[in-house]
């Protein structure tokens, strides 16, 4: 992710001011937003937020790169497990909750981007470490999950309570094709499907939260979850199927939100967890 350097010299923004403050964030929202056709604003603008949040170490990029990982942090599950807990009243995470609900209250649907464990820990610890505990320390590791389900549950209510309604949920570097089968189905049992039920709740009436596919066919293939067809008018885009079923549906994830030129006829699916 990042920011093309076009948008930000269209608006006179320098890097990495422009990451740093919620009325940066606004305006940079609003253009990709225009410029892209769509009809909600993305936010934030990568996907270290939450690890920044917890003490890690962010290069924030420049016109061709975007923020990602400086250095790791953290070599153990002990390191991992004494990170400070997210304070969402300061720093980068509370400009963007700021800049939500300022879009928001603008009008706009606002989609908060909110990365899994493999993501997070991707930014705070090198992978053949993180799969190396997994391996001789799985009980530590399963405490690591824990608290980052915690933290990202936390977000969730913070980002529901700064009137956020949609909710974009993926963990980008905790697929199949990287976790493995076994690994992949121990991490729906232990993290996934038991932080989504806890989710669900949270955001019930609320805020939509919309699963990457990955997730979803994650849970589908584990007997998790099934899918309920809801009603929608004639043929329209996900996104707008998406909106249109929020007040019917918590959980959503037949497509990515961000891919908009996906239709739907008639009807769009909605997860129900088992």
């Amino acid at each position: 992710m990042g920011i093309s350097g076009a948008i930000t010299e269209k608006l006179n923004l320098t890097y990495p001011d422009a990451y740093l403050h919620w009325e940066t964030m606004v305006k940079i929202a609003q253009e990709i937003k225009e410029s892209e056709g769509v009809n909600f604003c993305e936010l934030p603008f990568c996907h270290t937020l939450e690890a920044e949040a917890m003490g890690g170490i962010i290069n924030l990029g420049n016109a061709t790169a975007g923020p990602r990982a400086k250095e790791y942090i953290c070599e153990t599950p002990e390191e991992l497990l004494a990170l400070q807990e997210i304070d969402f009243e300061k720093g980068r995470i509370h400009e963007t909750l700021k800049a939500c609900q300022y879009l928001r209250g603008q009008g706009e649907n606002v989609v908060l981007d909110i990365s899994g464990p493999f993501t997070i820990l991707n930014v705070l610890m090198d992978a053949r470490q993180v799969f190396r505990h997994m391996r001789k320390q799985p009980e530590k590791m399963q405490q690591v999950f824990d608290r980052f389900a915690k933290e990202l549950l936390r977000f969730i209510e913070k980002a529901v309570a700064y009137d956020v309604d949609l909710i974009s949920y993926a963990d980008s570097s905790g697929g199949l094709n990287i976790l493995g089968p076994k690994n992949m189905e121990y991490m729906v049992e232990h993290f996934t499907y038991p932080f989504l039920k806890q989710a669900e709740k949270i955001a019930a009436k609320r805020a939509q939260i919309c699963l990457c596919p990955k997730t979803t066919y994650a849970l589908l293939g584990t007997g998790k979850m099934e899918w309920e067809d809801l009603p929608v008018d004639g043929s329209m885009s996900y996104v707008d199927a998406v909106l249109s079923v929020r007040e019917q549906a918590t959980l959503t994830g037949q497509m990515c939100i961000k891919n908009t030129s996906y239709t739907v006829h008639g009807s769009v699916k909605a997860v129900r967890l088992l």
